[in-house]
Order: structure tokens, then sequence, then C-alpha cells
């Protein structure tokens, strides 16, 4: 057991250090370039590792602890349009102008009212025709049937 331990935790150490090289930007990489950061991970297993954590890296003291804290406070240009407070005051204001304009021309709204009106009257009419036209071809051929 203890000789497997031998193997096992330096191949634990040299696999952590390898992705942390990989996932640290560029420009946080300290002395060397991240290319040759992997290579010294990869080549020295047991020293490459300890010296990428102990200097190969900046480490932030006011970022968090977890990886995922490190990059928290920079964001970037592209944000959801759900959480850019810019993109949802826009749709506010979008709004309270529509409903500006709105207010202002009441006979807007009545002509809007009135070409529904008359879009589902037309509707209607050509249902009527279309129904009138299938009862004159079920008419015509269910008495040609019943002459047979």
């Amino acid at each position: 057991m203890l000789r497997a331990l031998m193997y096992l935790l330096p191949l634990a150490l040299t696999i952590y250090a390898f992705i942390d090289c990989l996932n640290t930007p560029e420009d946080e990489a300290k002395h060397l370039p991240k290319v040759a950061w992997v290579f010294i991970i990869l080549l020295f297993w047991i020293v490459g590792p300890i010296v990428w954590l102990a200097a190969g890296r900046k480490r932030a003291s006011s970022g968090g602890r977890a990886p995922s804290e490190w990059h928290r406070g920079r964001r970037s240009t592209w944000v959801a349009p759900d959480d850019n407070p810019d993109f949802l005051k826009s749709l506010k204001d979008e709004k309270t102008d529509a409903g500006k304009s709105d207010a202002r021309k009441p006979e807007a709204g009545k002509s809007d009212a009135a070409k529904d009106e008359s879009a589902l009257k037309d509707w209607e009419a050509d249902l009527r025709r279309r129904e009138e036209e299938i009862e004159r071809r079920e008419g015509g051929a269910g008495s040609g049937d019943a002459s047979s």
C-alpha cells in the first residue's frame, strides 16, 4: 500500500499542477512562458509541479480560495441580456415611450381595433362561403348517389 502511495501522490500532484497550469491565463504565468511551464511539469514530475505551485503563478491574495472565484471580479464585455442593466433599462424606456405614444393618440388604438374587426368579419365571410361550397358538393354528391 505504501509503495502505491509513493507513485500515486506524485502523479496526483503532477495532474493537479498540469491542469492548474493549463487553466492559468498566459499573463499570470511568472518567470517563464506557459508552454515552458507545461514542459517542466511533465518532464520533471516530482520537482516540476512543486516549482509551479511555489513560483510559477501569480496568486491573488484578494481573490477567493476556489478556482471559480479567481476570475469572478473580472467581467467580460459580453453579458447575457437578462443580466445587462443597460439592456433592461432600454426595455423599460421603450415600454414607457410606447405607453406615452398610445396615450397621446387614442384614435390609433381605435384604428387597430377597427382593422381587427374588419379582418374578423372577412374571415367569417370566407368561412361561411367555404362551408356553403362544401354543403353544395356533399348535397350534389348525395343526391347523385340516391338516383343511381
